[in-house]
């Protein structure tokens, strides 16, 4: 009887617990389907959801590492010091950066080694002046390759970082 009671109590407070998280969520009208539908921000991002590794972001550069590593390389830092303008002048997002690796090594090691590579990547942006709160990291390790294949060309392309902007 105890544990009816408790499993009860907790699906009252499970249930509260979403009504409240959910009940502030901003809301935005669709009049071409006569809805209405939560989202994030009243504002409409026309930026591609693949960030800097789809090319389309004027002004927002991936930036790629050397094997192993996650120093920046002389290339990197000055794409980022373009990417820091760009994040500056956009004052309506945040910027995800996200730390990815090639194929060699395992999903544990490559997923430290991308966070390695975003934090790199982030702590340099904010040493040019960019907010730290407007920058966030991930790490896909080796998970979202952007060139397949076991050459060292394609290797060298997913070891990188790109980057995402996000409403604010």
């Amino acid at each position: 009887m105890n544990f009816m009671r408790v499993l009860g109590s907790a699906f009252v407070i499970s249930a509260l617990a979403f009504s409240i998280s959910c009940g502030g969520k901003k809301t935005v009208e669709n009049p071409e389907e006569g809805t209405v539908s939560p989202t994030v921000s009243s504002e409409q991002m026309s930026f591609d959801p693949a960030g800097s590794d789809s090319g389309n972001i004027s002004g927002l550069s991936t930036v790629n590492f050397e094997y192993d590593r996650a120093s920046l390389t002389a290339e990197a830092r000055k794409a980022l010091a373009d990417n820091a303008n760009w994040i500056t002048n956009n004052k309506t997002v945040t910027v995800q950066v996200e730390g990815h690796c090639d194929d060699r090594g395992s999903v544990e090691y490559n997923l430290a080694l991308g966070e390695r590579r975003a934090k790199s990547v982030k702590t340099y942006l904010v040493s040019l002046g960019v907010d730290p709160k407007r920058i966030t990291i991930i790490s896909y390790g080796k998970e979202k390759p952007i060139a397949s294949g076991d050459s060292e060309e394609a290797r060298s392309q997913n070891r990188r970082a790109n980057f995402v902007p996000l409403p604010n």
